[in-house]
């Protein structure tokens, strides 16, 4: 499957360019499928999007450390449904070299708030500007370590129309300090657009392969398989369509 030959159909978009379609403050809408669907989406994707490229790159590469409490805190935020709830993790960005302290918060309108500081490498201990940073966005003071490695590829895209950002990852995978887990043959899209109402050309595509809208945290998923007696009723649903996936 020659994902990089697909992409060689869609216009090129540069970092510069991309970064007047930030989106900090944005909606959220995720979409989970087999990535055996997605040569078949690119293709209709082409006349709709331009792709992200660095360096002549145009699947990059992220690898993250999310940071939480103890007693998982930001996980069980999620999992309980709660509004104004918060994740933490240091993301780079490695085809561009820049790495941050990301600080994103779900409120009570569902939409999403991302702060970022720009840092020079991923710590395993947070600085005590970090911890500054950290109490001024989220208004308290927490005792916070890393919890575990996301890495996967992204390829990016953004509409003609500069509205709306569009991310396709894959060959997610994910490790602590002594287990390793992956969901490698599962696609999670995300759509970022400014209003809810905003229509989106990837979702009429997606329904056109019966993928629809489905709400899903990366580092709630991965704290599941890593940790298998974590409380994650809430989740059983979306753990089964991530396992019926995988053996697709």
């Amino acid at each position: 499957m020659n994902i990089e030959k697909s992409l060689n159909q869609f216009k090129t978009i540069s970092l510069e360019d991309i970064n007047e379609v930030s989106l900090m403050n944005r909606i959220d809408v995720k979409f989970v499928f087999s990535k055996s669907k997605l040569i078949q989406i690119l293709s209709e994707l082409s006349s709709f999007y331009h792709v992200l490229t660095i360096n002549n790159i145009q699947i990059q590469e992220y690898s993250s450390l999310y940071y939480d409490t103890i007693d998982r805190l930001f996980f069980l935020q999620h999992h309980n449904n709660r509004v104004n709830r918060y994740k933490i993790r240091f993301r780079k960005y490695v085809d561009s070299g820049l790495t941050f302290l990301e600080i994103k918060l779900k409120n009570n309108k569902g939409k999403t708030i991302k702060n970022r500081m720009r840092v020079n490498d991923i710590p395993m201990v947070l600085s005590s500007d970090q911890k500054e940073y950290i109490k001024e966005s989220i208004g308290k003071e927490l005792i916070l370590t890393p919890q575990h490695w996301i890495n996967f590829h992204r390829i990016t895209f953004v509409n003609k129309s500069h509205t709306e950002r569009l991310t396709i990852d894959l060959d997610l995978n994910f490790s602590n300090n002594s287990i390793h887990g992956s969901f490698e043959n599962v696609i999670i899209a995300e759509i970022k657009k400014e209003r809810s109402s905003q229509s989106s050309k990837f979702t009429y595509i997606a329904k056109k392969y019966h993928i629809l809208p489905t709400k899903l945290s990366k580092y709630c998923m991965s704290t599941i398989d890593l940790n298998p007696s974590v409380k994650h009723n809430r989740f059983k649903k979306k753990v089964l369509l991530i396992n019926k996936i995988k053996k697709l």
